[in-house]
């Protein structure tokens, strides 16, 4: 396929040094506006993009009453235009005036799918080449774009499962949804293998497709496969620069869903790039040095193992310290990394280098994803990533902390008279699963009729490690539970029942908003002045910057709005404190940390409410399934925008703020006391 190459430029090259490096950005005080704001638009141009802009969204509202199924599930499509616009147009966001020729063309493409829906004859879902389609996010319900290249053999009858590489943007803090759309529209990308589709997601903006950008790549892919016929074992993962850095995370992250990956350049884990490549003094607090685990991504290097990977960096590019970095952590663990290094080069990938990398991307796409069935290794330290093929971890001891498992499954020589026995070691574990698909067991020969039925035996070799028979289902699947006891002892079957982290629920604040959540506004007095002012002042900032961060509209309502239906569907983030929001006021009794008129109470330690306030996360008493969260949104500030690798959680499970010292670009507050809750959501003995 011949395109132009702009979207390399356009999508590696947002990344140019101009932005995010040197010491210049490392003053927290002085902290310069990420996005910048965009330039006038003369009165004529506004004018006529907001009546064009009037014209699709009432082609738009004729679509939404359509009971057609097909026309609903193609009106992301169009919204995409509508929003693009509407947000640059509302928020001062046109960058350059190219910028605002952009925006028309936008909305001459956005009326003419309308038109396209409206006659019954939409074009682009079969068209190959440039396509810019969209989706409606679970997060915070908006539309989200992304762009695809759908190669000219892609047979749209679906007969034939197509590869599918994503590829992953650099950092570029102009790259509106407007500049985002446009790009899609005009131009291919770094690269474009055979009979391969492309998918270039969004991330909602410039944060290293983590958090809600993280959720976008995956919701994005969901929908490729939904609209295009994927082959599941043929989707890699690619990215240079910042989208280097977004590679390395979603290949140690979800080791288990790519046949192969291919890092270029960026980061791969905060403190030591920090300093090397930002020249940045770090003076963090205990639990920020925790939280890195959350996304550092040699601390999960051994998962490379099931994801074959081939980084790529120029011989004279400073960011081939993420390498670098990865490289030393495979080491410890006894493996050897694919490190393709372009001969003087900067911060560029040399055609020398492309074609190699292209050579081995193919070889691997030939056999595609394997599943290794008699042997996992996998490392985490959290329950956010907790599973690799066949392996789910349910429980850890503690987390933040290394977790280590090792799973073999093996087979006797007569198979036709016992079971295959599986055999774990785990580390800092505390409950897993081991779930085989059907076809798992007769796949490898074993005679279903032949094996016995009735219970698996199971016994504990040392401290750490389990053993215990695989009787499989008829259909040749098989699923085994296990957990540590009161006693520290391996038993078969769940966990025991009780308030528990787990995946999906496991923290730490940042966690509420990579799912559906709604912001709680209260219509109350507040207790005390300062708290209510704080707390107003901390929502009217948390709406903007979710909108100005990860480009998305948060969703509000008054505490006296809360329905059933948002309680058992979103997390809620509750504003203001028990006598001002009375949804707070329903569950502040049944949290360990305990909010009264007169003091915050945490442990056997007291704060002042007349001039403190918490913030925390817990499961939602009115729904267990679901978070509650007072008083926060995503917990780093404008400080972190100004470097991707800053954008990490700063505060743990709970804190109180104290409110005498003003919000800032680093902190909503004063941290007076921080900590994560316990594995049980419970406090620690020891608060800090």
């Amino acid at each position: 396929m011949k395109y132009l190459v702009g979207f390399a430029i356009l999508f590696a090259t947002f990344s140019t040094h101009a932005f995010a490096d040197g010491k210049g950005d490392n003053d927290p005080a002085n902290v310069r506006r990420v996005p910048k704001d965009g330039v006038e638009i003369p009165a004529d141009r506004e004018s006529k993009l907001r009546d064009a802009l009037k014209v699709l969204q009432r082609k738009i509202v004729q679509l939404e009453a359509s009971n057609d199924a097909e026309t609903i599930a193609l009106l992301p499509d169009v919204t995409i235009f509508e929003r693009a616009v509407r947000v640059a147009l509302d928020h001062g966001e046109f960058f350059s005036p190219k910028d605002i020729d952009k925006a028309d063309q936008l909305l001459v493409e956005g009326i003419s799918r309308a038109d396209q829906l409206l006659a019954g004859k939409a074009e682009w879902p079969n068209q190959s080449g440039l396509v810019v389609r969209g989706y409606v996010s679970r997060i915070d319900h908006t539309v989200q774009p992304y762009a695809l290249v759908v190669p000219e053999t892609y047979a749209f009858n679906h007969s034939v499962p197509t590869r599918c590489d994503l590829w992953f943007h650099g950092r570029g803090e102009t790259l509106s949804e407007v500049n985002f759309i446009w790009g899609g529209m005009k131009t291919a990308g770094q690269y474009t293998p055979d009979h391969t589709i492309m998918l270039h997601p969004y991330g909602r903006y410039s944060n290293a497709f983590k958090f809600a950008g993280e959720v976008d790549v995956l919701e994005a892919l969901e929908d490729v496969q939904q609209r295009y016929r994927i082959d599941e074992d043929r989707i890699s993962v690619r990215g240079f620069s910042m989208g280097g850095a977004a590679c390395w995370q979603f290949a140690v992250h979800y080791a288990d869903r790519w046949f192969a990956a291919n890092p270029g350049a960026g980061f791969s884990e905060t403190p030591q790039f920090l300093k090397s490549f930002q020249q940045e003094t770090l003076n963090p607090t205990p639990w920020e040095k925790s939280l890195w685990n959350m996304y550092d991504c040699d601390k999960y290097a051994l998962n490379l193992a099931h994801c074959p990977t081939i980084a790529y960096s120029g011989e004279n590019d400073s960011q081939k310290q993420a390498a670098d970095v990865m490289e030393e952590a495979l080491k410890r663990r006894g493996m050897r990394l694919r490190h393709v290094i372009g001969a003087d080069m900067g911060h560029k990938i040399d055609d020398a280098s492309k074609q190699v990398i292209e050579n081995d991307m193919r070889s691997l796409a030939v056999n595609g994803r394997t599943v290794p069935i008699t042997q996992l290794n996998f490392e985490t330290s959290t329950l956010k990533y907790n599973r690799l093929h066949w392996l789910i971890v349910d429980g850890l001891e503690q987390h933040w902390k290394r977790a280590y498992v090792e799973a073999s499954l093996s087979f006797n020589a007569k198979r036709f008279v016992n079971p295959p026995r599986v055999r774990v070691k785990p580390h800092n574990v505390s409950a897993f699963t081991l779930k085989f698909p059907a076809g798992t067991f007769s796949s490898l020969g074993q005679s279903l009729d032949g094996v016995r039925i009735g219970q698996t035996t199971s016994r504990v070799y040392g401290a750490n490690d389990f053993e215990c028979d695989v009787v499989p289902f008829t259909d040749g699947s098989a699923e085994i539970q296990a957990h540590r006891d009161q006693n520290g002892v391996w038993k078969q079957g769940p966990p025991e029942s009780g308030l528990r982290k787990v995946h999906g629920l496991q923290g730490p604040i940042d966690d509420a908003f990579m799912d559906s959540f709604v912001f709680v506004r209260p219509t109350g007095t507040a207790a005390n002045e300062a708290a209510g002012e704080w707390a107003a002042s901390e929502l009217e900032r948390a709406i903007e910057h979710w909108r100005r961060h990860f480009r998305g509209d948060a969703r509000v309502v008054n505490d006296t709005d809360v329905t059933e239906e948002m309680i058992q569907s979103a997390n809620l983030v509750l504003w203001g404190d028990p006598s001002s929001n009375s949804v707070m006021a329903k569950v502040a009794e049944k949290l360990p940390v305990k909010w009264t008129v007169k003091q915050i109470v945490v442990g056997d330690k007291t704060y002042d409410a007349a001039h403190h306030a918490p913030i925390l996360i817990y499961p939602n008493p009115l729904n267990p399934d679901r978070y509650v969260v007072f008083n926060s949104s995503f917990t780093f500030r404008e400080y972190a925008y100004l470097n991707n690798a800053r954008q990490v959680p700063m505060l743990p499970d709970w804190a109180v703020i104290d409110l005498r010292t003003p919000p800032g670009n680093v902190w909503p507050g004063k941290v007076a006391a921080a900590d994560f809750f316990d594995e049980q959501w419970q406090l620690k003995t020891a608060v800090k």
